[in-house]
């Protein structure tokens, strides 16, 4: 499945005829040679890169969101094959991990709780949220992109978040937006505070749950 900017390699939704799909998330940013977290499974990520026609060896960084299996569960089959990798990881990762992963790649950049810019024209949140620590990418270009791997801090407010980083709206947010067990109402109230803050498209997918995306795609305000 292509959005533009990125290329959602990853998901429990079908992203290509014959791809495999598990539960999990994991999307390229070609022009950028950024992969955004690693699904849960390696030799299922590798097999749909191979479909998608993204080669491993050409990636150049490794943006992680939190440390949920279903994020971090193809790490090592990606640096297996390309060590060479400059990565992004929350602070909140275990310290062990983060150590080893030192001895395995070219460079591991910890990502606190404060906003930062990453490289070119991409931003990390920062880590929000306590029970599950999660960051989220930003991509500031002319259309503003908010990528989330979950959303466990709750989509609405890291599109806050993410608009007080760059001082502008957020235009299109994309990923899992943790709705899985929510009411309609919840999933109504989501959608009104996304558009209130100025997004005009929405991709929900991973674990925003069927019925949040149903609702996303009836919703004339925003483009899905």
């Amino acid at each position: 499945m292509e959005i533009k900017i990125m290329k959602i390699l990853f998901d429990n939704y079908k992203v290509c005829d014959t791809c495999q799909s598990l539960w999990g998330f994991s999307a390229y940013l070609e022009e950028y040679k950024l992969l955004f977290d690693t699904g849960s499974n390696g030799r299922v990520l590798l097999k749909n890169m191979q479909q998608l026609d993204v080669d491993v060896k050409e990636i150049e960084y490794l943006f992680i969101t939190h440390s949920h299996w279903d994020h971090i569960g193809g790490l090592d089959s990606i640096i297996e094959l390309n060590p060479n990798l400059t990565l992004f990881v929350p602070s909140s990762l275990s310290k062990h991990l983060i150590k080893d992963l030192k001895t395995l790649v070219k460079e591991v950049i910890v990502c606190t709780k404060k906003p930062q810019k990453l490289f070119a024209d991409l931003y990390t949140t920062g880590v929000l949220g306590d029970e599950t620590p999660e960051q989220s990418l930003i991509i500031d270009k002319q259309e503003s992109t908010l990528i989330t791997g979950c959303g466990h801090f709750g989509v609405e407010n890291i599109t806050k978040v993410a608009r007080e980083v760059i001082g502008r709206d957020i235009e299109c947010v994309v990923g899992g937006f943790h709705l899985l067990r929510s009411s309609d109402e919840k999933i109504l109230q989501t959608i009104d505070a996304l558009i209130e803050m100025g997004v005009k498209c929405a991709r929900p997918t991973h674990c925003s749950g069927d019925r949040a995306i149903e609702l996303f795609k009836e919703e004339k305000r925003i483009t899905f």
